[in-house]
């Protein structure tokens, strides 16, 4: 009889905690975009839902209900190994060429990998959805629509210019910048020109870019019946946006679009270690974290530029340094006293320690959230790509001093610490910022997971606008305000016509009577 309350009790659970089953294709290798999608599989984990995963990145300790499946061979690893001059490189690119090609077009040929061919065949139990990086390969939607099962997009950052069409996104370029300019939402009119014309070549370069070579990729390995790239993007049923309102600012979105910015800061899995947890509580008079994210090897740097950064860090003490430096052993010697490096730091916990003082970085999105999230405030050295648009919004919320690697000098570098240390209202500005980022309804974790859920539960095209069927002369009412002047063309030529006729009649009226008066007379 024991047995029976057991039963009931499993019955029941299965009954009202019923999870699905979710795969998570992210083939890029840029270890900083998968910061994020971990965090959200995990999070969907928690939550009692089965996560596959394929990526080049795989978990190095097992979590509940998370199981990486595919190991994509990694081509070129984007972690400790980017020199300063290939970061140079890297400035005069085209960053639409780069994610069309590097982070599109060439992780599509991952579709020809033995096991992605394997997931398109009927899976027991089968997936309910399908979630991929919106990005630039957008080819891996086939996986979805072979399965036919809803399609989400995750995007790391706020949408590209390609991206808010395909969930018919309006797009007001009036005051909503593209993410790829330095513009806030009070644009002059030559921003708003730039803002135009940029966005509509960015979207046409990488559509041209793209489309062919994807839709060769996806025939090649699933057969020449298959929809094209265009098409699979049309199915995207959500899009979770690392953006929010207060970093933002205000934009118009379709409910397709749902802002999760910060999802990816928890440190559930970060482990304080001992000695640096001595070292921070001893830190007295506070310590900066100093950190150039997973990519940049800072070795390769200028020696000026090093010299500069040994001297001014320096001066501070005794306010501390703590740095996070893959190769310690690489940099010149002379390192001043007050500076601690390790090879690997639990960047969350540092960032939310009472002794912190600031954050010296480059800019990238996932670090500058993380210590938004914390209220603290930050000294940046844009290197590459969105890092120069995210130190320049921040300087614009005065949470923030901009530097520059090419032209930082002594005088500028202790005038950037002394402000950034001393002057209050950067650290309340960052505490502000902090407040009103983390107030919403929901946490980001909580926020994906309920759409997502809702997706599944109610139809890819629950969230679908009704302007995916519309052309752009129809979303633009093209056809509307023509047909209205057609209409006033007609009324001002009918009453242009009737005027004239009148005015005749009365010249002609007015021509008899005068004869007839000159007869009589």
């Amino acid at each position: 009889m024991r047995v029976l309350p057991v039963i009931f009790s499993w019955l029941f659970c299965l009954a009202i905690c019923h999870g699905y089953r979710l795969l998570g294709l992210f083939p890029f290798q840029g270890k900083s975009h998968f910061v994020m999608f971990e965090q959200l599989m995990k999070g969907l984990a928690r939550k009692g839902h089965q996560i596959d995963v394929v990526s080049k990145f795989p978990l190095k300790k097992p979590y509940p209900n998370y199981t990486d499946i595919v190991t994509l061979p990694m081509p070129v690893l984007l972690v400790n190994n980017m020199t300063f001059e290939f970061m140079q490189q890297l400035l005069g690119a085209n960053p639409t060429y780069i994610v069309a090609t590097m982070a599109g077009n060439e992780l599509c040929e991952d579709l020809g990998h033995p096991a992605i061919k394997e997931l398109a065949r009927p899976k027991n139990p089968p997936y309910d959805a399908v979630l991929i990086e919106v990005f630039g390969a957008h080819c891996f939607g086939i996986i979805a629509h072979i399965l036919k099962v809803p399609l989400i997009g995750v995007s790391t950052t706020s949408l590209y210019p390609w991206l808010p069409p395909l969930i018919a996104q309006p797009e007001s370029l009036a005051f909503v910048p593209s993410n790829v300019l330095s513009f806030n939402g009070r644009m002059n009119f030559w921003q708003r020109l730039h803002n135009s014309v940029r966005t509509f070549c960015d979207k046409w370069y990488f559509n041209y870019l793209t489309r062919r070579e994807q839709d060769r990729i996806i025939r090649e390995h699933f057969g020449p019946d298959m929809p094209g790239v265009r098409e699979l993007e049309r199915k995207l049923s959500l899009i979770l946006i690392n953006s929010h309102i207060a970093l933002n600012g205000i934009q118009p979105k379709t409910p397709a679009a749902v802002d999760v910015g910060g999802l990816h800061v928890q440190d559930e899995d970060q482990t304080l270690q001992p000695d640096l947890e001595k070292w921070m509580n001893d830190s007295k008079d506070g310590f900066l974290y100093f950190t150039f994210g997973s990519m940049v090897m800072i070795e390769t740097f200028p020696r000026e530029f090093l010299r500069v950064l040994y001297a001014c860090l320096g001066k501070i003490a005794p306010i501390r340094v703590l740095m996070k430096i893959p190769n310690p052993e690489k940099l010149p010697p002379g390192l001043p006293e007050n500076i601690h490096m390790s090879p690997w730091l639990p960047q969350i916990k540092v960032l939310k320690h009472p002794n912190i003082r600031a954050f010296i970085t480059h800019g990238g999105l996932m670090g500058t959230q993380e210590a938004i999230t914390c209220g603290v405030p930050m000294i940046g050295i844009p290197l590459f790509a969105d890092q120069f648009m995210n130190i320049d919004a921040y300087v614009a919320r005065n949470i923030a001093l901009r530097l520059d690697v090419d032209t930082i000098t002594e005088k500028s570098m202790d005038a950037a610490l002394n402000a950034i240390l001393w002057n209050p209202l950067y650290r309340e500005s960052a505490q502000n910022l902090s407040r009103q980022f983390l107030d919403r309804p929901l946490n980001a974790i909580d926020t994906a997971a309920y759409w997502i859920e809702y997706v599944i539960k109610y139809g890819e095209d629950s969230l679908r606008s009704p302007a995916m069927d519309l052309t752009w002369w129809q979303l633009s009412l093209i056809d509307v305000v023509g047909f209205l002047l057609f209409c006033i063309a007609i009324v001002a030529a009918i009453t242009l016509f009737i005027t004239r006729f009148m005015l005749e009649l009365i010249k002609d009226g007015n021509y008899i009577s005068l004869s007839h008066s000159k007869k009589t007379n």
